[in-house]
C-alpha cells in the first residue's frame, strides 16, 4: 500500500510541474525567423519617353559588313508595350564581284550611303538580373516589329524590320541595351529582284525623360 501511495504521489507531482511548461509552450510557440536580404534595385523612372544612341555593325546583303550609327526615340505605353522610331546610317563596302574582278565599281560613293528610318511596335518581357546577392538590376527582353524606308544605291525601298534585344536598367533614368535586327526589302541591284536580309548587331545607351 505504501509503495502504491508513493507512485500516486510522484505522478501527481510530475503533473503539477509539467502542466505550466505545456501552457507556456502553447502560449508562446517558437517560430523561425527568416533572414531577409537588403536588395538594391533600380526602378524605371516615372517618365515614359526614352531617347538614345546606337552603334553597331550591319551586314548589307551582297556587300561587306559596315559600321552603323543611329538614334532612337521611344514612348512606353505601359509596362509591356512601346512604340519606337529609329534612324541610322552606314556606308556599304564592296561586293564580292567588285573585289574579285577589279573592274569598275558597281556604285558611286554617294550611292553607297545606306540610310533607314522606321517606326515600330515593341513588346517587353520584364525581369531581373542578379549581379550579386544584394544587387539586382531590372532587365527586359523585348521584340520589335516595324516598317519604314531604306535609302540605298540611289533608290528608296519599303522596309520591314524584325528585331529582338535585351535591356539593363542601370538607374532610374539610364539603360544599356544590346539588340539584333533584320531589315528586309526587295532589291534587284545584283541580278533578279529578291528580298534582301540586312542583319544589324548593335549596342545602345538610352535615357528616360
Amino acid at each position: 500500500m505504501e509503495i502504491r501511495f508513493r507512485g500516486i504521489f510522484l505522478a501527481c507531482l510530475v503533473a503539477v510541474l509539467v502542466s505550466p511548461l505545456q501552457v507556456h509552450a502553447q502560449s508562446n510557440p517558437i517560430e523561425p525567423e527568416p533572414l531577409r536580404r537588403e536588395i538594391s534595385e533600380a526602378n524605371i523612372d516615372t517618365e515614359n519617353v526614352e531617347v538614345g544612341l546606337m552603334i553597331g555593325v550591319i551586314s548589307i546583303e551582297d556587300f561587306s559588313s559596315s559600321m552603323i550609327v543611329g538614334a532612337r526615340l521611344a514612348y512606353h505605353i505601359n509596362e509591356n508595350f512601346f512604340i519606337e522610331a529609329d534612324y541610322a546610317q552606314a556606308e556599304a563596302g564592296q561586293t564580292s564581284y567588285e573585289l574579285l574582278s577589279g573592274g569598275a565599281p558597281l556604285l558611286t560613293d554617294e550611292e553607297r550611303n545606306y540610310r533607314y528610318y522606321n517606326l515600330g511596335l515593341g513588346y517587353s518581357l520584364n525581369g531581373e538580373t542578379f549581379v550579386t546577392n544584394s544587387w539586382v538590376i531590372n532587365s527586359a527582353t523585348y521584340f520589335v516589329l516595324g516598317a519604314g524606308s531604306t535609302e540605298f544605291a540611289g533608290d528608296e525601298h519599303f522596309t520591314v524590320t524584325l528585331g529582338a534585344g535585351y535591356r539593363l536598367l542601370l538607374s532610374d533614368y539610364f539603360s544599356l541595351r544590346v539588340e539584333l535586327k533584320d531589315h528586309l526589302f526587295n532589291s534587284e541591284l545584283i541580278g533578279e529582284e529578291k528580298t534582301t536580309h540586312n542583319i544589324q548587331y548593335g549596342v545602345g545607351a538610352t535615357f528616360f525623360f
